[in-house]
């Protein structure tokens, strides 16, 4: 007997399909337009299949390619530090926080939650950066100013109120210290969420380029984000100088302006978006624990 044809279920499929679609679409437009001459996008416009392939924005970006190695190098760096320094600090804080019978357990969910209500402002944190602790063109300025986010903890404390409480009081019936507790039960049990916070960590520093302009004068410190920052003002005022100034050898109409633009998009996003690739699992599990249960 031939199979019943389910409606509802095709239209499910074609409409998460064509949703798809549409949220990649906009990714394959950047990376073609990327290796589009500006000549191309000038009189045609965007489009997935140029007839006109360059190399003119990546050759522009990669004018200096050591600048943009060591560029990669700070932003890995702090990318990777950070990430696991704030874990570390997220999960622990939001473990105390999360433990039934805990005196100052409200208390600090409270003086976390009140500082994603209000912020002591930049001039104060730029004060407490550069004077207070003297980190001015040092590495650790584009890590700890961001290095804990009261959102990641509350989603971090609900995703641990849902593990069962009456491991960690079997672990302590036997022996075990609270680090012991943390480090070889509980942490174990909070992959799902661990990687979450991690994602959102990585993402934040990778992308961050505001530190670098606050707090780093030294060319060796810069991050990836605020070089690429850098790149594209450059290319804007080279186009105003070559229209305002007649007879220079710049012509403003063929400067990689727009193909340099998403070819940045493309240096910069590429690798979170393999990260991403390979967390999803852990980050979808993560976000629907840490909704349901928080």
């Amino acid at each position: 007997m031939a199979k019943k044809i389910n409606l509802p279920k095709i239209g499910i499929h074609l409409f998460f399909g064509t949703f798809c679609v549409l949220c990649v679409l906009p990714l394959f437009l950047v990376i073609s337009i990327s290796f589009t001459s500006e000549n191309f996008i000038r009189t045609v416009g965007y489009s997935l299949f140029p007839t006109s392939v360059t190399l003119e924005g990546y050759r522009y970006i990669f004018i200096n390619p050591m600048e943009i190695i060591r560029a990669y190098g700070v932003t890995i760096f702090v990318t990777v530090t950070g990430t696991i320094i704030g874990l570390w600090c997220t999960t622990a804080l939001a473990y105390v926080a999360s433990r039934p019978g805990f005196r100052y357990a409200r208390f600090i969910s409270f003086y976390v939650f009140f500082t994603m209500l209000f912020s002591g402002g930049l001039v104060p944190g730029y004060l407490l950066v550069v004077r207070t602790l003297g980190l001015k063109n040092s590495i650790f300025a584009l890590i700890l100013p961001i290095l804990m986010q009261g959102w990641y903890f509350m989603l971090m404390k609900g995703f641990l109120r849902s593990l069962p409480h009456s491991v960690v009081e079997s672990a302590k019936i036997d022996g075990a210290s609270e680090m012991a507790v943390f480090v070889r039960i509980v942490l174990p049990m909070s992959k799902s969420g661990i990687a979450t916070v991690g994602l959102f960590l990585m993402l934040q520093y990778w992308n961050d380029w505001f530190l670098s302009l606050l707090y780093i004068e030294d060319q060796r410190f810069v991050s990836l984000q605020y070089l690429l920052y850098r790149i594209m003002q450059n290319i804007e005022a080279l186009k105003v100088i070559a229209s305002k100034i007649p007879g220079t050898v710049l012509d403003p109409l063929n400067l990689p302006s727009l193909s340099a633009r998403m070819a940045m998009c493309v240096v910069a996003a590429g690798p979170m978006v393999l990260v991403f690739l390979f967390m999803q699992k852990y980050f979808i599990k993560g976000i629907a624990i840490g909704s349901v249960k928080g």
